[in-house]
């Protein structure tokens, strides 16, 4: 048993990542654009956490211990680095604004979370098999997976019961049926009027 999760720190190390790099720098990173008014570099963060949302539904589709969870996780992995690379007009107004702080930390952080995401998801690749088990929360290697979502859960939502995972995973399908009709549109859509520009035409 021991044997089968002996990679238990690195999944541990993969969300606390996450956190950092998915969530914290690019919060700070908004709120100094917005202050700074970066257009391009706000235009990019706001699409960047439309994109990463499926981050916050895959944890919560992981609560309850539901087998979509393991693939919605993988897709997130790879949409983030394509959004924040994709869009020509954003990539140029960055590059062709004077060297600053913002600027700085923008790129490096774009670079940290490709790179991440590239990683990630190669880790995560073995274990999208968990999303087509029956018994995927009693395989040591897809159980390792679910724990820190379970602490998460007990860690927010600590005056919850067990009769609420089931809400909580209920609210992650309802997030990612919106979040894939979101993403037909714009392919089937939006990406033929826009193209690879942000902008709305």
């Amino acid at each position: 048993m021991e044997n089968a999760v002996w990679f238990k720190p690195l999944i541990w190390m993969d969300y606390r990542l996450a956190v950092l790099l998915a969530a914290a720098i690019p919060l700070v990173l908004l709120i100094w654009a917005l202050f700074k008014r970066a257009e391009a570099i706000t235009r990019l963060l706001v699409i960047y956490w439309r994109v990463a949302s499926l981050l916050a539904i895959a944890l919560y589709l992981m609560i309850p211990a539901w087998r979509i969870a393991f693939i919605a996780g993988f897709a997130a992995r790879i949409l983030i680095p394509i959004s924040l690379w994709f869009w020509i007009d954003l990539n140029e107004e960055i590059d062709d604004r004077p060297p600053d702080g913002i600027k700085l930390a923008t790129t490096a952080w774009r670079w940290a979370m490709t790179v991440y995401c590239i990683l990630s998801a190669i880790a995560s690749l073995p274990f999208l098999s968990c999303a087509f088990s029956n018994n995927a929360n009693q395989l040591p290697g897809c159980r390792a997976w679910m724990e820190v979502p379970w602490t998460y859960y007990h860690f927010l939502h600590y005056k919850a019961d067990y009769s609420n995972v089931g809400l909580l995973g209920f609210l992650g399908a309802v997030g990612l049926c919106f979040y894939v009709v979101s993403f037909l549109y714009f392919l089937l859509i939006k990406l033929g009027k826009q193209g690879r520009s942000a902008m709305e035409r």
